[in-house]
This record gives structure tokens, sequence and C-alpha cells, in this order.
């Protein structure tokens, strides 16, 4: 199991100590650093940044959004990062969900997300393939442009840039089963929101007929601490967020995930208590039980014995997020 260095996204600007903590990773070992965006800064960009004061360390989005970008519009920066870094870009790529598609972006949410999703991975293929002219005669995607509101002049094109890699790496921030499944049929890589190495159950079908180089990146909080009731405040509240927060009361998949594994009721008292503007107490609702399965938090001997768990399964790459140089120093001696 190779480790990866997680960033997210900025927050109210921009994160000063992203290039430091990439250089520190890559400086341990770590085999990949990956950005994020929401509704704010972009995946790309600090990737870029990064990849220039860095030598060998794997690039990755984690996720860039879908709705954010047309599909050749996603290949284009992926292939110039992939020419500009060496060969080191891996696309990681997410549906994001009705609230932030629609409210932020301006799009209608995908009726069939597995459909929009399958259209978009094909076309990113095409493009960096580059065999012939991007065409899908698609229902979300296709190219050139059919709808009835175009010129109808749309010609079939190929990218000018000859990408570094025809099979540069594409992942997919998958959570439903169905999607999951297509994930494993599509994808080079899976991008697990939640993952638990004390369930392996809740995946089990979706995972079936997994080719031997899949990968399996989920992210996990990490925090070399001695309370572990206090390291675990940060996972709860980033559950507390993405679980009451970051959906509809009727159609929030985070919420959904959490019931699939085991937590439902929590599940819903947490939406409740956040949508009701009782953030507070939606953190606090988060069972500490539930944050400390899907991180490592606590003593470096607490954090030994639990990455063993995560070992043992079918991740393939552990993706760490912390801002911590000495967290993150100690997962590389532990896991080397």
């Amino acid at each position: 199991m190779r480790l990866g260095l997680a960033l997210g996204y900025w927050g109210r600007g921009p994160a000063a100590d992203h290039v430091t903590l990439a250089r520190e990773a890559e400086r341990l070992g770590y085999g990949s650093v990956w950005t994020a965006e929401s509704w704010g800064s972009d995946a790309f960009t600090p990737l870029t940044w990064i990849a220039a004061r860095t030598s060998r360390i794997r690039l990755g989005t984690a996720v860039a959004q879908m709705a954010a970008r047309s599909p050749t519009t996603t290949a284009m920066h992926a292939l110039t990062l992939d020419h500009l870094s060496g060969g080191r870009m891996m696309l990681g790529l997410g549906l994001s969900g009705p609230q932030v598609v629609e409210g932020w972006y301006g799009r209608p949410f995908p009726a069939s997300p597995l459909t929009a999703t399958r259209e978009y991975v094909d076309v990113v293929r095409q493009v960096l393939r580059r065999e012939a002219p991007v065409t899908l005669d698609g229902r979300f995607h296709s190219h050139p442009y059919r709808g009835a509101d175009g010129t109808g002049l749309g010609k079939p094109l190929k990218p000018i840039t000859h990408p570094l890699r025809a099979e540069l790496p594409v992942l997919l921030g998958a959570e439903g089963p169905k999607n999951i499944a297509q994930t494993v049929r599509i994808a080079d890589g899976w991008l697990p929101l939640y993952w638990s190495p004390t369930r392996p159950e809740v995946y089990e079908a979706s995972l079936a007929g997994l080719r031997e180089d899949f990968l399996i990146a989920p992210m996990a909080r990490a925090t070399v601490c001695d309370d572990v009731a206090e390291g675990l405040l940060p996972v709860k509240a980033m559950l507390g967020f993405y679980i009451g927060g970051m959906g509809h009361a009727a159609r929030n998949f985070h919420a959904g995930l959490m019931a699939r594994m085991g937590y439902e009721e929590e599940a819903r008292l947490i939406q409740r208590l956040f949508l009701e503007g009782r953030r507070e107490e939606a953190v606090l609702a988060v069972p500490d039980a539930f944050a400390d399965e899907i991180s490592l938090v606590g003593p470096r001997e607490r954090i030994a014995e639990r990455l063993e768990l995560w070992r043992n399964g079918p991740v393939t790459d552990l993706l760490v997020l912390s801002p911590d140089p000495h967290t993150l120093r100690v997962l590389a001696e532990l896991n080397s």
C-alpha cells in the first residue's frame, strides 16, 4: 500500500503550506499528492504550482468536478499538466451533487448520473488516445454538439497536441453501489469518500471483478496525538458538514453512504440538526466510532496497529489528509 498526500481545496484564501507539505511528502517517499475543488479554488492550478516545485511525486485531482468543465476541457488540462510534469498526472473526477452542480455551476444535474459519467469518461479517453476525431452520439456529451439550438456546423476534432500518455490514469469518486460498479468497469481507479477497513462488506458486491492493476485510493484524516477524542474532532467536523450540509434533505449522497455503513439513524440526526442551523450539535452527534474507523488518529502505537487493517485490504493508495509534517513522517516510517 502506497501513501499519498491529500491537500483538499483552499478555504478562505491560498493555503501557504501546500507546497511545503508536498515537498516533504516527496522527500518521505509518498507516491502521490492530490488537490481538490468545491466552489472556490480550482484543482488544476495549485497542482501545477506543486508540479513545478517537485520532481518525482505523482500529481492527482481528488476530485475535479465534471460539471465545472466540458470533458474535452478537462482532457486538455490533464494532457497539458502531464507533459509539463513529465508524465506524473492522474485524473480524478467526480460528479458532485445537485446543490453544487445547479447552485454553483448553473447547470442541470443529470437525470442519469451513470450515463453522464460514462459519456464524460469516454470523451476524455478519446482525447487522450488521439486515435481519431472525438465523436459521441450521447445524451449529455454529444460530440459534435447536436442540440436544437446549435448551428449544425460542428466538426469532429482531435487534439492538436499529442498527449504524452494515451493511458493516463482516470479515477472516479463514486459513492452509490451502481456508480462504484461502473467505476470498476470504465476507470483505472476509485476514490472512495469514506473507507472503513473493518467493513469490507459495504463495497464487496460493487467491487466484484477487480482488475489486478485497479487503484483504490481512499482519503483518511490522520493525526498523531495523545488524546484520541480530541484528535477526532476535525474528522467529526468534516463529517458534520458533508453529511449535514452537502446535499438536500431528500438527496444527500454522503448521508446515504453513512447509512449504508451502519449508521442510518445517526446520519438522519446529523442532517436534521445541521439543516435546523444547529451545526455544533450536528458535529457532536457524529459517533466517535464512525469517525475513528475511517481515520487514523491517536498515539503512534495505536496508528501502527490500525494501519495494518488498511494494509490487509484492497486499498492500493492511502491518501493522508494531514497538515502536520510530524504525522506525515510517522506514517511514512510505519508504512516502510
